[in-house]
């Protein structure tokens, strides 16, 4: 196997692993942000107020991001079947 591609299919598997969680983890992200400003002006410090929230936009953002979330991993498992022939000669 050569090294040149397992350099490769690492490197674009980092990427798709970023691509995957970007979709989720920024808006869990941000409304986190928002609840935590909300709690600091308000001095209302209860640690489940934030988890309702970035439960709710997590699941939004899957149902939007979802369909091209699954054609970014089929497309990758595509790439890797189609690179076997590669990595065995």
């Amino acid at each position: 196997m050569q090294q040149e591609l397992v350099l490769t299919i690492g490197q674009r598997m980092l990427e798709v692993t970023a691509m995957l969680a970007a979709p989720l983890l920024v808006p869990a992200l941000l409304v986190g942000l928002l609840v935590g400003m909300f709690q600091a002006a308000t001095q209302i410090n209860e640690m489940t107020l934030s988890f309702i929230p970035k439960l709710a936009i997590v699941g939004i953002a899957l149902v939007i991001a979802g369909p091209w979330m699954l054609t970014l991993l089929i497309s990758f498992t595509q790439e890797l079947y189609q690179n076997i022939p590669a990595m065995i000669g």
